[in-house]
């Protein structure tokens, strides 16, 4: 059996439980990055599905690219052999490359994605433990 934890504003994740279910994947949704990073201290997921959001310059630095970053950093200390999934908005596709540049990313999948298309991105998870 598989864990899955999920991060994401939108119903995403409660779309596709039955699928979840079928796969033999435990899955874990968290709405905001501060409760999931709080999970993470106890618990390691095999597979991360993140919802992308493009950061559009909101630090001095400029060192931020998403809503994800940090969330894919703790993920590569604390569990660097999960699979990683990022799912976005149409619009957002256009700056997944700078997210891609900085992170390995197992599959990225535009909304509203289909079952088939995330079962796709879970079984090639699954034949590739690692």
């Amino acid at each position: 059996m598989k864990t899955l934890h999920t991060l994401s504003a939108s119903p995403f994740a409660l779309q596709f439980l039955d699928l979840f279910q079928e796969m033999d994947i435990v899955a874990t949704h968290f709405d905001s990055a501060r409760n999931l990073h709080r999970a993470l201290k106890t618990q390691k997921p095999d597979i991360f599905i993140g919802e992308f959001v493009y950061a559009w310059g909101n630090d001095y630095a400029g060192n931020t690219i998403s809503n994800l970053d940090v969330t894919l950093r703790t993920l590569q200390a604390v569990a660097p052999r999960a699979k990683i999934i990022v799912v976005m908005q149409a619009a957002e596709a256009a700056h997944i490359d700078k997210l891609l540049a900085v992170f390995p990313i197992h599959a990225t999948l535009i909304l509203s994605c289909n079952t088939d298309a995330l079962r796709t991105a879970l079984r090639d998870n699954q034949d590739n433990p690692d």
